[in-house]
């Protein structure tokens, strides 16, 4: 049994790690801390935990094992790393941090405490993904020689657990990027997942077109990335990620190879389509994606309970992710740029 701990307890806490922590037999949760302290008292309480007054005293608690931290995206590598240091496993909601020198600061931490730093890429967990990159790697499709990706919804307002324009997505000092963080970041690494290659190159459009605060001006941080990227074996492709699909959500992914095309998740009355260069059509029914409005088990606290139960590291790990973090950095400095930027691999 290992007691877990939760360091922010809004949306996705409440719909994924806090119910996902109850559900599994080996997690035991024992404290709360979210900067709501009406909050954190009213979620203790509903689930048997302890309320602390602070995240630095929640890690301060030497029974506590593991941690889910579920704050905003400014506070991810401070609390992480300190969590870490402080000899705690972490399972860190994306994106990562909000630069790369902290990103690459966090896996520091995690490998000189010799603790998991867990990120949670969800999109690598579900079945078309992970079948999906099982047929790339037997073959299926030949060569990769182009792909396109998309994440699309409404926007966070509706997602938040403070709905409204007044939330912190939205805030560009708390968030530090929108769509690109919120949604292409989980893109990016899910292409690179199902390829098996690295983003080299990327060629980038990062920009706000729709969303407005509360003073109807334009919301200070991103609600459409459109990037173009190259993989390490050639192949290019598009990654798009918006906030303002105001109708179906769109998370669907195709790529196209030498022998063939696999369609994940872009119609609804199939998960995944292989159709073979003959025309020859395999279509897999498996589960359904997720949405906002549709909520199913993540797989991610299944994912970091099992890392910690069999004492092995996470393959989502910080080290896996940051790869994917520095397609998105290069992305925001060649949207900046207007110029194409080649991504260090080092």
């Amino acid at each position: 049994m290992f007691n877990i701990g939760v360091i922010g307890c809004g949306k996705i806490a409440q719909v994924r790690h806090i119910p996902e922590y109850m559900d599994h037999p080996q997690a035991n949760l024992v404290g709360l801390f979210d900067l709501n302290p009406e909050r954190t008292r009213e979620l203790a309480g509903k689930y048997g935990a302890k309320a602390y007054s602070s995240w630095e005293e929640l890690l301060a608690d030497p029974t506590i094992d593991a941690v889910s931290v579920c704050v905003a995206n400014n506070a991810h590598a401070e609390i992480s790393i300190a969590a870490l240091k402080a000899g705690k496993h972490v399972l860190c909601e994306k994106p990562m941090a909000t630069t790369l020198a902290d990103c690459e600061a966090m896996v520091a931490a995690a490998r000189e405490s010799g603790k998991f730093l867990m990120i949670g890429q969800n999109q690598r967990l579900t079945r078309a993904h992970q079948k999906a990159r099982e047929l790339v790697e037997q073959g299926a499709l030949g060569d990769i020689i182009s792909f396109r990706t998309t994440f699309g919804h409404g926007g966070p307002e509706t997602w938040s657990v403070d709905p409204g324009k007044n939330t912190w997505f939205f805030d560009k000092n708390k968030a530090a990027m929108g769509a690109m963080a919120d949604l292409g970041i989980h893109k990016t690494d899910l292409i690179q997942y199902l390829t098996g290659q690295t983003v080299v190159e990327t060629t980038a459009r990062v920009t706000t077109l729709d969303k407005r605060g509360p003073d109807g001006q334009l919301i200070g941080v991103d609600d459409n990335a459109i990037c173009i990227y190259r993989l390490k074996n050639g192949a290019i492709g598009t990654m798009t990620a918006s906030w303002t699909f105001y109708g179906a959500e769109d998370n669907s992914t195709v790529l196209y190879g030498t022998k063939g095309i696999l369609r994940i998740y872009d119609d609804p009355s199939c998960s995944m389509k292989l159709i073979s260069a003959n025309g020859e059509k395999t279509l897999y029914e498996l589960e359904a994606i997720q949405t906002n409005d549709n909520q199913t088990k993540s797989g991610v606290i299944d994912c970091f309970m099992d890392c910690l139960v069999n004492n092995k590291a996470p393959e989502i790990s910080g080290e896996s992710v940051l790869t994917a973090m520095r397609a998105v950095f290069a992305s925001l400095e060649s949207s900046r740029t207007g110029k194409t930027v080649a991504i260090p691999q080092n």
